[in-house]
Order: structure tokens, then C-alpha cells, then sequence
């Protein structure tokens, strides 16, 4: 099964993955990083922190923007259509900036608190 692995300590990024619907959750699972085995999944924590993962059972990898984008992909029907264009440029393209802008700035947005916050690279 896949993996969308994500920030459980953030507000923002747990009502996100609420919104996740049960046709998705049936072919992937979604599951916090501070209780995933990121070694089994090869991931860490800072990596995690930073940003949204995905590991898919065939594995591929993606994170951020790339990571929803497989998400959706795996839901099939219109979400493998929705995923699917937002994989492929120029959508691509301003999907990456719309999630780099979000996660910069969720702890500001509904859900979000100074949890929420990405820790510095140099932390």
C-alpha cells in the first residue's frame, strides 16, 4: 500500500489530510510522521517536517506538490485526472509555488498554529 506521510503535529496539515477522501484512503495510507516508520519508508524526520512525502508501493517517491499530485493519482477516475495535471507543466509548475507558499506560511492559515511552523534548515 502507499504512504502519504505528513506533519501531525501541524493544525493545517491535519485538517488537510481530513479532507482526503475514503476512495483515496482505500489505496493509500495516510499517516503522520511522528508515527510512521520513517526507516522502513526511508524517510526522516527532517525531510517530513519540511514537507509532505509520498512512497508509493512501487516506489516511487515525491514530496510537496508531487506528493499530493500521486496522492490523487492513486484515488483513480477524476482524481487520477486532477493528479495527473498537477505532475505534468505548466500546472506543475504553479503547483510547486502555490505548496511552497502554503507550507511557509501554515501556521497563518486556518487550522495552523506556531507548531505549524517549518523549522530553519540549520536547526
Amino acid at each position: 500500500m502507499s504512504t502519504l506521510v505528513f506533519d501531525g503535529d501541524c493544525g493545517f496539515c491535519t485538517r488537510c489530510v481530513a479532507l482526503v477522501p475514503r476512495s483515496i484512503r482505500r489505496t493509500t495510507k495516510v499517516v503522520p510522521y511522528q508515527r510512521a516508520d520513517l526507516a522502513a519508508l526511508e524517510l526522516t524526520a527532517a525531510e517530513c517536517a519540511e514537507a509532505v512525502q509520498w512512497v508509493g508501493d512501487d516506489g516511487r517517491r515525491g514530496r510537496g506538490h508531487e506528493a499530493i499530485g500521486r496522492l490523487l493519482q492513486s484515488g483513480g477516475g477524476g482524481w487520477r485526472v486532477v493528479g495527473t495535471a498537477l505532475l505534468m507543466p505548466p500546472v506543475s509548475w504553479l503547483a510547486a509555488l502555490v505548496y511552497r507558499l502554503v507550507a511557509a506560511n501554515r501556521m497563518r492559515l486556518p487550522g495552523g498554529t506556531p507548531a505549524c511552523a517549518i523549522p530553519p534548515k540549520d536547526a
